[in-house]
């Protein structure tokens, strides 16, 4: 079941990784809704969320609720928005976003683009914040 993330897991597609441990992996989506919009996936190859085992399951919400932390210091906001959309790549992930109105959540709107300097930018930031 490889997919987009699996490339980037096996470093053949960069990403610019925010946090990472054994078991997971946190980066910028490259067509992020907002500035600092992150992706948030197991290492572990799994279609669905909710088929990961309990374990994996609970350590990824708590890996998301550091890096959640950390992008709230590094990104002005009223919340972190967090969601599971799961059609879009056949690899379980979370999409943590900064939020100051209900409209930045939504998928429908036009994605932002950036440079890969303003996207290394953005990452050192929340980096720093972790």
């Amino acid at each position: 079941m490889a997919s987009i993330f699996s490339k980037i897991l096996a470093g053949e597609i960069p990403a610019h990784k925010v946090a990472e441990t054994v078991q997971y992996l946190a980066f910028l989506d490259v067509n992020p809704l907002v500035a600092g919009h992150v992706l948030v996936i197991p290492k572990v190859e799994i279609d669905y969320l909710f088929d990961m085992d309990s374990e994996s399951y609970v350590g990824l919400m708590m890996f998301a609720q550091i890096v959640a932390k950390g992008l709230k210091e590094a990104i002005p906001c009223e919340r972190i928005g967090l969601t599971v959309m799961g059609m879009e790549v056949p690899h379980a992930h979370i999409h943590l976003i900064p939020m100051n109105s209900m409209d930045d959540m939504n998928f429908s709107r036009q994605k932002l683009k950036f440079s890969e300097e303003e996207l290394e930018v953005i990452a050192e930031r929340i980096r720093k914040e972790l």
